[in-house]
């Protein structure tokens, strides 16, 4: 018989004397912060992160751009199109650091207990904290925002939150979520992740319904104006409860963060060329080095700049829609994939610009190479019968194309062999199955610039038959169609963090696929698959996660979900050179609200908006 936790810590504590992490009481001492794995690397009473500057000058006004139109104000669910930046105006009760694994620090939570098996936690709220109509938040905010995520939220909470058994307010400021297992040392975190919302303001209102009032708030900025579709401004709140804290100090620096919204990438670019905003991630290779040049940019008035990163890449790919029958042989996804160029595509429209991908976990530690070690053979072995058998015998690489081995021919003679032994071949010049059905299928865009990396693969499975037309829609359409999953095949990609664990549920697993508006684009739903999340979720040491980890990747890579596309270990950036910004740049890249406004590069370029 199991025994309880309590019963068993009341035990040892019969016997010996309290442990360095327990309060006299027997429950856990109140800490500062967490950890996924280890000791938090800032200890109580830090002043700042590293990576930040804590003397920042404050002020100025950053011009941003963003893609598409919006129309509600609330971020958190299905309904409606969300303004860009909504997190800006709440809090949460961890703040995450950017140069660890994962660890959170104290936000909304003034202290947090924690038992060694993590079967619970306990968060303590700050008195000083409070929305900003001058309410207090409490433990009755934090407990409605969990009900409410879960409930009428984006599909993702419900899974991401999954293991939360029960939410106890134990007093005004204390809260309690007690788990369903006692093996998920992530969820913790994420709980302290998660968006705290006002009961006050919400529970006489529709959640669910796309709204354009600007709701109480407690973050570091304000929406001060807006225009729906076109505009959006915050402003930093200088009743802002929290500035002074260690996790804020030297971040949101900026007085007023104005995003203007553009429907077409092309005018975007030439709009930030126009000096019409400040700042741009690029992810384009051809637009980074041909679509800047202008005399700001020869005259150093615009400065592009990578700035190396050791982020997990994640998956980026052209995804099989698993839920179309036509996709369910994995020869068949294999196939494909000898179909998209990527030598040829890098080379000529890159400007060899990119990696490519064959990891879920690509950039990190994280990522399977090679065979299987023995501590992955340990998590796979007894999986034997439900994955592929490659996983135990080959190391995977997505298919390259080799002119000395006969280049895209032989690539295209190696996909017709998998589709023959799939049941496909090619009568009246088209390839078809048993029943004489042709192959065809759609490949959903939204942005009209893939076209290019798509056409010269479509014309490779032309010349194996197979008849793929190109469908490019308007963001709107295309974000109903992708959280109803109506689609053959797109571009997605699956971001990851250097501690994965949670959010793999809503990625990879059974519930996901049949969940509109999750994340399991590719439908995938493998009892081993959900197995490993499982495991994974519960690994009790940094060396566990990393094992077994690897070995979700291998099978996620040998089940061909996706026809890989490429990655970049650096942040692509350009921007107006009125910035200054700190002089150490975390593992996880660019932190751009750790960057300021420097008044005289301001004054130099005439910018209006950079005073105080």
């Amino acid at each position: 018989m199991r025994i309880p936790f309590l019963s068993r810590l009341l035990v040892l504590l019969l016997l010996l004397p309290a442990a360095p992490g327990l309060a006299a009481t027997g429950s856990p001492a109140p800490v500062h912060a967490i950890s996924m794995h280890g000791a938090p690397k800032y200890p109580p009473g830090f002043t700042s992160f590293d990576y930040v500057n804590p003397d920042a000058p404050q002020g100025g006004t950053v011009r941003l751009g963003t893609n598409g139109a919006f129309d509600t104000l609330n971020p958190y669910t299905i309904r409606g199109l969300a303004a860009a930046s909504l997190a800006l105006t709440y809090d949460t009760l961890l703040e995450k650091s950017a140069d660890e694994p994962f660890t959170g620090y104290g936000l909304l939570a003034e202290s947090i207990q924690l038992p060694e098996d993590r079967s619970e936690v306990t968060f303590t709220l700050r008195p000083e904290a409070t929305w900003s109509d001058g309410t207090p938040v409490s433990a009755e905010d934090v407990a409605f925002s969990l009900e409410t995520l879960r409930t009428k939220g984006l599909p993702f909470y419900n899974a991401y939150y999954g293991d939360v058994a029960s939410v106890e307010v134990l007093g005004p400021r204390t809260v309690r979520f007690v788990f369903r297992h006692s093996n998920n040392r992530e969820l913790p975190l994420i709980i302290g992740q998660m968006p705290i919302l006002p009961k006050h303001y919400w529970e006489s209102r529709d959640f669910e319904a796309v709204t354009l009032e600007i709701p109480v708030h407690s973050g570091p900025y304000a929406i001060e104006t807006f225009e729906p579709g076109r505009s959006i401004t915050y402003r930093r709140r200088a009743d802002y409860w929290g500035n002074g804290l260690p996790v804020m100090r030297g971040r949101y620096n900026f007085e007023r963060i104005e995003f203007t919204s553009y429907r077409d990438a092309t005018v975007m670019l030439e709009a930030f060329k126009a000096g019409a905003f400040d700042f741009r991630l690029e992810y384009v290779a051809r637009q980074w080095a041909t679509g800047y040049q202008s005399p700001a940019l020869n005259e150093g008035r615009i400065i592009l700049e990578r700035i190396p990163n050791h982020r997990v890449s994640g998956m980026q790919g052209f995804v099989f829609n698993l839920r179309n029958p036509l996709f369910k042989d994995p020869a068949v996804r294999e196939a494909l994939a000898y179909t998209f160029d990527f030598e040829w595509t890098n080379k000529t429209l890159f400007f060899n610009e990119y990696k490519r991908l064959r990891s879920y976990f690509d950039n990190s530690e994280l990522a399977a190479t090679g065979l299987p070690s023995p501590a992955e053979m340990e998590v796979l072995a007894p999986l034997r019968t439900q994955i592929p058998e490659r996983v135990f015998t080959e190391s995977y690489q997505p298919p390259s194309v080799d002119p000395e081995a006969g280049g895209m021919r032989a690539n295209l003679g190696k996909a017709m062999e998998l589709l023959k032994s799939a049941g496909w071949t090619v009568r009246d010049g088209a390839l078809r199955n048993s029943e004489g059905t042709p192959f065809t299928f759609e490949i959903l865009l939204v942005q009209p610039e893939f076209d290019r990396i798509v056409v010269p693969m479509t014309r490779n499975m032309e010349r194996l038959g197979i008849k793929a037309t190109i469908r490019v829609v308007d963001s709107a359409q295309y974000v109903e169609r992708v959280q109803k999953f109506d689609y053959d095949m797109m571009v997605t990609s699956w971001g990851q963090s250097n501690s994965p664990g949670n959010e793999q549920r809503n990625y990879w697993s059974c519930q996901a696929a049949s969940t509109p508006g999750s994340s399991n684009e590719a439908g995938l739903c493998s009892p081993a698959v959900d197995t490993l999340i499982e495991g994974l979720i519960g690994a009790s040491t940094r060396e566990d996660l990393v094992a077994r980890t690897r070995a979700l990747d291998r099978v996620l890579q040998w089940s061909f979900l996706v026809i890989p596309q490429y990655y970049v270990p650096a942040d692509r950036v350009a921007y107006w050179n009125i910035f200054g910004r700190p002089e150490i740049t975390p593992e996880d890249g660019v932190q751009f609200f750790t960057w300021w406004i420097d008044p005289a590069k301001a004054a130099a370029l005439g910018r209006r908006g950079s005073e105080k």
